[in-house]
């Protein structure tokens, strides 16, 4: 099937933004003047128009074909496995849309730096943080299962167990362990950061 090449290949170029994306944000349990750092040293090379568009572009296909193949197949899904790869695919169809859609709300008409401070602000403000948190908590636990069982397909042999579903129970564990740590980083612990007042217009403090 076309749309499963195409899926496939532009799936490659946005899981490893995606990998560098999340071990960004990981780095903010080290603190946020190493998370900002790193952010700094990456963004030359892929925030330029070239990477950028082409990131872009390839964003753009794995949801028009995500979403394509998932109403095509959803018949046909059975095992857990397949189960966990659709729906958190689905999610993150979801999530890129309205998250690409505040980044560059955020660059173009809010005019901030879309760095560490802008990402977390929704999720270190209450009640915001009760619609923040389990909003990118799915999207990062999404993200890594969906790449991590995408992956598994494809390398069988690329976990030490065998057996189908103690695979998949390691995938969700690792999944979760990720986006314990990433929340726990992105809000000091659980106990939240103080916002700089550039990033205040979108918590409307």
């Amino acid at each position: 099937m076309v749309a499963n090449r195409i899926h496939y290949f532009s799936g490659i170029l946005v899981s490893l933004f995606i990998v560098l994306h999340l071990f960004n944000h990981a780095i903010s349990v080290i603190g946020i003047a190493q998370h900002i750092a790193f952010m700094n040293e990456t963004r030359v090379f892929y925030r330029n128009i070239i990477v950028e568009s082409i990131l872009l572009l390839s964003v753009l296909v794995q949801i028009f074909t995500g979403i394509q193949l998932f109403s095509k197949k959803r018949k046909d899904i059975r095992t857990k496995s397949e189960k966990l790869q659709a729906w958190t695919g689905l999610y993150l169809a979801f999530f890129m849309i309205f998250h690409l859609s505040a980044v560059f709300i955020g660059r173009y008409i809010l005019n901030v730096d879309t760095n560490f401070y802008f990402g977390v602000a929704g999720l270190n403000v209450f009640p915001l943080c009760l619609f923040f948190l389990p909003y990118y908590g799915l999207a990062i636990f999404s993200a890594f299962s969906h790449i991590a069982i995408a992956f598994a397909k494809r390398h069988e042999n690329f976990l030490i167990v065998t057996s189908k579903e103690k695979k998949l129970v390691c995938i969700i564990s690792v999944s979760v362990v990720v986006t314990g740590l990433i929340l726990y980083g992105t809000t000091n612990g659980f106990r939240g950061y103080e916002i700089p007042k550039a990033y205040h217009l979108m918590i409307k403090r």
